[in-house]
């Protein structure tokens, strides 16, 4: 008479069927989910995530600059922070829209500025330059 030796390949056959795992209640946690914690999370753009991606412009108008500055005068926005008439933007100097509200009469050399169509036509109209 044969007797077959036993546990050669029963249900749980080499998987440690035994202990933790064969009871109710079975909820060890998963080893990758530990590891994926400890990833940093990324999160938009971090601390400027409010602010627009495109820099925009500081809008100064016409009448600003016939208040305080003097015919034939340079006009650039370094001038334009140390005067007051534009503030610093992160310590940096901002990028300065010159707008056409108010009438011009003096003639300044304006550069490093953008214009809107109107302010340029009365810029040029009251004899100054733009340079960029």
């Amino acid at each position: 008479m044969i007797v077959a030796r036993g546990g050669k390949r029963g249900k749980t056959a080499g998987r440690g069927g035994k202990g933790q795992s064969a009871r109710a209640g079975n909820k060890r946690r998963p080893e990758w989910r530990d590891i994926i914690k400890k990833l940093p999370k990324l999160r938009g753009r971090g601390v400027n995530s409010h602010k627009p991606v495109s820099s925009t412009f500081v809008p100064v108008n016409i009448v600003a600059l016939e208040a305080i500055f003097e015919a034939k005068e340079a006009i650039t926005p370094t001038i334009l922070v140390e005067r007051g008439v534009v503030p610093l933007s992160s310590g940096k100097v901002p990028m300065v829209k010159i707008l056409a509200d108010g009438e011009l009469t003096k003639a300044f050399k304006i550069t490093g500025c953008a214009f809107s169509a109107a302010a340029k036509e009365k810029i040029e109209k009251a004899g100054g330059s733009i340079s960029k």
